[in-house]
C-alpha cells in the first residue's frame, strides 16, 4: 500500500542530507582543482608578474615623457634657431618692426607655437600671438593685448640657455613659456621668447589612458595638476569639468594626495634603471588601492614635473592571466570545476533563494505575500520548510493582536531591551466618539463593526504617520502615545500633530458622510505628558506592552471633560498643562490663538486641579514643528 502525504504535511520524508552532499561535491572539486592548477599557474604566477609589471612602467610612462618633450622642444628649438638669427640685429624701438617677416615665417611653420616675442633690454616688444580662431596678430612695443600675455620674462643672462619660465593662464588656456637672450660681444640686448598651449598634453593624455581603472597625469612645479584624463570624473555640482591648473588638494584625486606619501617599491629594478618609479598606493578610508608609476622629468620652468599614470590594483593582476593558456589541464580542471560548481551551486541555492525571498516579506510583516512552502527530498530543506511554514502560522496569528508598528520597534531595538518595564517621560492621547451607543443603535452589528474599524484606521494612520504607538482599543476609544519603545525628546509635539490630523481626517469623513445622508461622528481627545512605566506588563504567557499609571488617568479624565467644554462641537481636544509646557519648549509653531487656556479645574476622580488649555482643531499639523531653542507660548 502506498501511503500518500500531503503537500504540506508533517509527515517525514527520508531524502539525502544535505551536509554529506555538499561536502563530498566541494571536496572532491577543490581537491582535483588544487592539484592540477596550482602547481602549475602559481611557479608561472609569481615569476612573470613584476617582468609584466617592469616592463608596463617603464613603456607608459617613457611614452608620456617622450611626447611631452616633443611638444615643448618645438618652442624650445624655434628660438634657439632665431637666437643666432636676431642676435646680431638691432633691437633699439624703431627697429623692432623689422623683425615681423622672420616671427611670421616662425610662427607659420610650427603650428605649436601661440606666441613668439622680440623684447629690448628697455622693455619694448614686438611679436606675433596666435588668437583661438588660429588667426595671427601682430603687436608691439607697450600695447601688448591681454589675450597674447601668454609669457612671464624669466631673470637670465647673457649666456644663459634657453629657459623656462612659469605656467601662465590665459583666459581658459595654461601656457607654458621659453626665452633665450640675445646678446652682441656678450652684453645682454634683448630677449626672444616663446608661448606654447599645454591643451595639447591633456589631449596626450587622454590618448594614454588605458580605460576605466587607469589614469594618466602631468604635474608641474611639484604639486600644480596641469594634465589629467579623467578630469571629468570631478565635476563640480553645476556638471562642468575644473579647469586646470589645480593643485592636488584642490582637485581632489585622492590617489595623487597620497603620491608624494606612498612607498617606492623595491621589486622593479628595471624601472628604477629607467628613472620609473613605482609605488604603492594604499588606501586608508575604504577605497580601492591603487599603483602608481611615474618619472621626474626637470628643465621645462623653476620646479620639476613629474609625468604618469596610476592603476586600480586589482586591475594589473589581469594581465597575467594569459598564462593559464599554457596550462591546458589546469585550464581544463577549472572548466569542469566551474560546470559542477554551477550546478551544484544552483541546485543548493534555488530552495535557499526562495526561503531569503518570503523571509523577507516576513521581516516586513508582508504575510499576505508569503505562501506556505513545499516538502523537499532533502531533509534538512525539509525540515527547514516546514519549520518556516509553522513560523508564519504563528507570526499571523500574533500579528493579528500585535500592532505592525510597535512590532517592527520592539524587533529593531531588540525585544529583550526594549519591553523590559521601565519608568519613562511619554505622551499620550485618548480618544471617544461622542454618543457612540445611541448612534449604534439604528445599526447592525456587521455596519457597527464596519464604522469603527474604519474610525480605528483613520487614529492609526494618524498615530503611525508620527510615529507613535498604538496601545489598545477601548469601546469606541483609543489610547496611544509617544516616546516609547523608541526614545525621541518631541514626544509632546508628535502627539499634537497626531490629534490635529485625526480632527483634520474627522472633518473630511463628516463632509462626505453628510452628502450621503449618514450621521456625523464627534470626537473628544485628552492629551497629556508624563512619567508612567511602560514595557511588557503581565504573568505567565499573557504579556502585553503597555503603559501604566496615574498620567494614563488623568489623559483619559481630559478626554471625558471635552463634554463639559464643548459638548456639542465636532472635536474637542484638551491638553493639560504639562503636555503643552514641552510643546511650548520645543515648537514654535503654536503661538497664540492656536490654543487657548480653559481654565484650572479638577478633574473626576482627581483631588488636586490641573490647568486645562484647548488647542484649536483647525490648525494644520505642519504649524507645529520643532524649532532650535523652542519659542515661549503666548498667553
Amino acid at each position: 500500500m502506498i501511503r500518500r502525504l500531503s503537500r504540506y504535511g508533517r509527515g517525514r520524508m527520508r531524502g539525502i542530507s544535505m551536509t554529506w552532499l555538499v561536502g563530498i561535491a566541494f571536496g572532491a572539486l577543490v581537491g582535483v582543482s588544487m592539484l592540477l592548477v596550482l602547481g602549475l599557474a602559481v611557479t608561472a604566477n609569481m615569476r612573470n608578474t613584476f617582468s609584466l609589471l617592469n616592463d608596463k612602467a617603464v613603456l607608459t610612462t617613457n611614452a608620456l615623457e617622450r611626447r611631452l618633450r616633443d611638444h615643448l622642444d618645438l618652442a624650445s628649438g624655434a628660438v634657439v634657431q632665431l637666437k643666432a638669427v636676431f642676435e646680431n640685429r638691432s633691437l633699439d624701438r624703431g627697429s623692432l618692426e623689422g623683425f615681423r617677416p622672420e616671427i611670421l615665417a616662425a610662427v607659420h611653420a610650427n603650428p605649436a607655437l601661440d606666441v613668439l616675442v622680440v623684447t629690448n633690454i628697455e622693455g619694448d616688444e614686438y611679436g606675433v600671438y596666435r588668437s583661438a580662431t588660429g588667426k595671427l596678430w601682430p603687436f608691439q612695443r607697450q600695447q601688448v593685448p591681454e589675450e597674447a600675455k601668454r609669457y612671464i620674462l624669466p631673470k637670465i643672462a647673457a649666456g644663459s640657455p634657453a629657459t623656462w619660465g612659469p605656467l601662465v593662464k590665459s583666459g581658459d588656456v595654461l601656457y607654458a613659456n621659453v626665452t633665450v637672450p640675445l646678446a652682441t660681444d656678450g652684453v645682454l640686448k634683448g630677449y626672444l621668447t616663446a608661448a606654447v598651449s599645454i591643451d595639447e598634453l591633456g589631449r596626450t593624455a587622454r590618448q594614454l589612458d588605458d580605460g576605466p581603472f587607469a589614469t594618466v597625469f602631468i604635474i608641474a612645479n611639484g604639486n600644480e595638476v596641469i594634465a589629467h584624463s579623467d578630469i571629468e570624473d570631478y565635476a563640480r555640482p553645476d556638471g562642468e569639468a575644473p579647469k586646470l591648473p589645480l593643485t592636488v588638494d584642490e582637485l581632489g584625486d585622492k590617489a595623487l594626495m597620497r603620491l608624494a606619501t606612498a612607498p617606492t617599491l623595491q621589486n622593479f629594478e628595471r624601472a628604477s634603471a629607467a628613472g620609473v618609479e613605482v609605488r604603492d598606493l594604499e588606501s586608508d578610508d575604504g577605497g580601492p588601492d591603487f599603483l602608481s608609476m611615474t618619472k621626474i622629468i626637470a628643465g621645462y620652468g623653476p620646479g620639476v614635473w613629474t609625468v604618469g599614470q596610476y592603476y586600480v590594483a586589482s586591475t594589473i593582476s589581469r594581465e597575467v592571466q594569459r598564462l593559464f593558456g599554457s596550462a591546458v589541464v589546469g585550464l581544463v580542471s577549472i572548466l569542469v570545476a566551474l560546470g559542477l560548481s554551477v550546478l551544484l551551486v544552483r541546485r543548493a541555492a534555488r530552495p535557499l533563494s526562495e526561503i531569503s525571498r518570503r523571509a523577507q516579506f516576513v521581516g516586513d510583516l508582508d504575510f499576505d505575500r508569503v505562501e506556505p512552502l513545499p516538502r523537499s527530498r532533502v531533509r534538512e530543506l525539509d525540515q527547514v520548510y516546514q519549520a518556516f511554514n509553522a513560523m508564519v502560522i504563528g507570526l499571523k496569528a500574533m500579528n493579528t493582536y500585535v500592532p505592525r508598528s510597535l512590532f517592527r520597534k520592539l524587533m529593531r531595538l531588540g525585544v529583550d531591551q526594549a519591553a523590559v518595564a521601565s519608568e519613562r517621560d511619554l505622551t499620550f492621547i485618548f480618544t471617544d466618539i461622542v454618543g457612540f451607543t445611541s448612534l449604534s443603535e439604528n445599526l447592525t452589528a456587521a455596519r457597527t463593526a464596519e464604522v469603527l474599524n474604519e474610525h480605528f484606521a483613520v487614529l492609526v494612520g494618524a498615530v503611525e504617520e508620527e510615529g507613535g504607538t498604538v496601545d489598545k482599543f477601548i469601546g469606541d476609544g483609543m489610547l496611544a502615545f509617544w516616546g516609547a519603545p523608541d526614545e525621541r525628546p518631541d514626544h509632546a509635539i508628535a502627539g499634537a500633530r497626531a490629534c490635529l490630523a485625526i480632527a483634520a481626517a474627522l472633518r473630511e469623513a463628516n463632509r462626505a458622510a453628510r452628502a450621503a445622508g449618514r450621521e456625523p461622528i464627534r470626537m473628544r481627545i485628552g492629551l497629556h505628558s508624563g512619567r508612567v512605566v511602560v514595557g511588557n506588563v503581565g504573568a505567565l504567557d499573557r504579556w502585553n506592552y503597555t503603559v501604566v499609571g496615574d498620567a494614563v488617568n488623568v489623559c483619559e479624565r481630559l478626554q471625558s471633560f471635552g463634554r463639559d467644554v464643548a459638548p456639542e462641537d465636532e472635536m474637542v481636544i484638551l491638553a493639560s498643562d504639562t503636555a503643552m509646557a514641552r510643546i511650548r519648549a520645543q515648537a514654535g509653531g503654536l503661538l497664540a490663538g492656536c490654543a487657548t487656556r480653559v481654565g484650572t479645574h479638577k478633574l473626576r476622580g482627581r483631588s488636586g486641579a490641573i490647568a486645562v488649555w484647548r488647542v484649536d482643531d483647525t490648525v494644520t499639523p505642519d504649524e507645529i514643528v520643532p524649532v532650535q531653542g523652542g519659542i515661549e507660548l503666548a498667553g
